[in-house]
């Protein structure tokens, strides 16, 4: 990705970046910036990341030969090219890679979206706004890259994964030259999602927000960030004004209020947005869901949309079911409002059929009851999902099959039982990703918040408990046991398309697997 960028020099290029020394002729012209030896070209500056499992300096020598010619350095390395010597690369490349792509965040209504859920759809509900405005609008998040509507592919990126495709937030040289190909193309909004990952790596650095969005915060991500108030720092961080010019954050998260009195005090600019819930909470916010009740048999959501500070209101039914997706309605509400999108556009936008892979995600094939495919892999988003599950059942049975990923926040699994005991009627746990762990001890760690019971023991819960560690085995066993009315819960993967275990990755994907188990079955 290297269309968009402008002619500059070594020296240009590090103009505002604090440079230790330098090494060679530093009028070199940089074609490219890039931190993977292996995409290298002729013309890069390659940039020595030091990362968890590498080291970019070790990498160096590959990166020359390819035809490097030119290197960001922490330490000098002497191998016959130019160099420039900083403190820390990583910190340095986001606004080395804005500079090198002439700042297209700056060029754009770029309307970022971070918290621990509701981040995709959130993004899908921005794009359906803009392009009710009349815009041409992008999409970067978990799921991949959207223009316009269509899906132009996962960014394929070194470095820290959510699931099992590309990163939530990509790595600074390529997101900054996907602006700025998104840019010359005409590209008036752009929605994206920011993890805390990508906070913590400056993945965002170099990149202005028009506007920036806080969901909510819960348990998540403990193995990166060592402890809750770690998580928020970094999910906090976004909302300074270095970074965006206002802010819209939830305030039914008590993490929420929390951000808007320390934004606040920073004297940044908040729009905040809230569930009225009619007992005249203390907290009242910008903008608000009233009325909220269900359409379309519960697959879908109606609610009366208002914002306090021009006195406009509007009904609006949402295509997506459950509270959740009210908040996250909201969300997409206040950005796209503090962005400088129109209520009317909003009220448009939000009216609009949204499909969003993985989230709530139904399959029919004709059976008597509900499957619906969700990504929910946290305690709150699995709570969420069930809870939306139980509003489409009534008076029918809930059944979940959900496991916990390996080699993640170990502290969430027994919560994500307790999850799914409290919101099912019976719980069919099984793997998810474990990657390189036992799936066994991973379901014996989650089992421990639906029973306190180890696999293998008796069972006594107020939810009938099945263990099956084989993933299709547990979705044909969910389908099985699904009587008419019943609503199937399948959590975790949502718009995975592969399976991480003993080191491989198998192609596996929830509504693929789903499809074929129903399609093996008849309905009359």
């Amino acid at each position: 990705m290297s269309s968009g960028r402008v002619r500059l020099s070594l020296r240009d290029l590090l103009a505002g970046v604090e440079v230790i020394s330098t090494r060679g002729d530093t009028s070199v012209e940089i074609l490219d910036l890039v931190h993977d030896s292996r995409r290298v070209r002729p013309g890069a500056c390659f940039a020595c990341v030091i990362g968890t499992h590498t080291d970019g300096h070790l990498h160096a020598p590959a990166a020359v030969a390819a035809g490097a010619t030119a290197l960001l350095v922490e330490r000098p390395l002497a191998l016959g090219v130019p160099e420039a010597q900083v403190r820390d690369v990583r910190a340095t490349l986001g606004s080395v890679a804005a500079t090198l792509y002439g700042h297209p965040s700056a060029h754009m209504r770029c309307l970022g979206v971070t918290g621990t859920n509701g981040k995709t759809t959130t993004t899908y509900l921005l794009e359906a706004i803009a392009a009710a405005a009349g815009e041409r609008v992008g999409v970067i998040g978990t799921t991949g890259v959207r223009l316009d509507g269509v899906e132009v592919g996962e960014l394929e990126l070194p470095g820290e994964r959510d699931g099992n495709v590309g990163l939530t937030t990509p790595e600074a040289p390529e997101l900054q030259a996907l602006l700025a190909q998104w840019r010359d193309a005409g590209v008036r909004t752009v929605a994206m999602e920011v993890s805390s990952h990508a906070l913590v790596q400056h993945r965002l650095d170099g990149t202005r927000f028009a506007a920036v969005g806080f969901t909510n915060l819960s348990q998540d991500h403990l193995d990166f960030h060592g402890s809750l108030s770690e998580y928020f720092e970094a999910k906090a961080s976004l909302f300074v004004l270095e970074r965006a010019a206002i802010g819209a954050i939830n305030v039914d998260d008590p993490f929420g209020i929390e951000l808007v009195d320390r934004s606040r005090d920073r004297s940044f600019p908040v729009v905040t947005f809230g569930l009225d819930a009619g007992r005249g909470q203390a907290t009242v916010a910008d903008i608000m869901a009233g009325e909220v009740r269900l359409a379309d048999g519960g697959r879908g959501t109606r609610f009366v949309l208002s914002d306090r500070r021009s006195a406009e209101q509007a009904e609006v039914t949402l295509s997506l079911p459950g509270a959740a997706n009210v908040s996250n309605a909201l969300a997409a509400a206040a950005i796209a409002l503090a962005g400088g999108l129109s209520f009317a556009a909003v009220v448009a936008g939000l009216g609009r059929t949204i499909v969003v892979p993985g989230r709530l995600d139904a399959v029919d094939a004709g059976q008597p009851f509900t499957v619906l495919v969700d990504y929910a892999h946290t305690p709150d988003a699995l709570t969420f999902a069930l809870r939306s599950a139980r509003d489409l059942a009534g008076e029918h049975r809930v059944i979940v099959v959900f496991g916990a990923g390996g080699e993640r926040d170990r502290d969430k699994r027994p919560l994500m039982g307790r999850a799914a005991a409290l919101g099912a009627d019976l719980v069919i746990l099984t793997s998810d990703n474990p990657r390189s762990e036992d799936p066994q001890v991973i379901a014996e760690a989650v089992l421990a918040g639906v029973t306190g019971a180890p696999v293998g023991t008796a069972i006594e819960a107020p939810v009938q408990v099945v263990v099956e560690l084989d993933r299709r085995g547990a979705i044909r066993a969910a389908l099985d046991a699904a009587r008419p009315g019943d609503v199937v819960v399948i959590a975790g993967k949502g718009h995975e398309t592969h399976q991480r275990a003993g080191g491989v990755s198998i192609p596996f994907d929830d509504r693929v697997v789903v499809r074929e188990e129903l399609g093996a079955r008849s309905w009359s």
